[in-house]
């Protein structure tokens, strides 16, 4: 396994969840990543900051209706790194 591609940065199920969610899509708002993994703010915002930390997802604050609101996407490396994750995991499955 040393040419993995396996990335455990991504691996953990809800860091894996939020990359195939930002994946197809531009961008995505806070409250829809978290109702969509069924998650606290709090547990949300700790995977958040993993992926930001390693340079995997940016997010964008804007105002809507007096109200902060926080958009996230996948930058090119993290858009890449899931990719090849992803591959790795179909690798793994496909070896069985």
């Amino acid at each position: 396994m040393a040419d993995s591609k396996f990335d455990p940065i991504i691996h953990a199920p809800n860091r894996l969840q939020i990359c195939a969610l930002l994946s197809p899509l531009d961008q995505v708002e806070f409250r829809v990543i978290r109702e969509e993994l069924d998650v606290s703010d709090s547990v949300l915002s700790k995977h958040i900051k993993q992926l930001e930390d390693v340079g995997y997802i940016k997010q964008k604050k804007n105002k809507v209706n007096g109200r902060a609101r926080r958009w996230f996407h996948l930058t090119a490396k993290g858009r890449s790194a899931f990719d090849l994750h992803v591959e790795e995991l179909k690798r793994i499955v496909s070896d069985l």
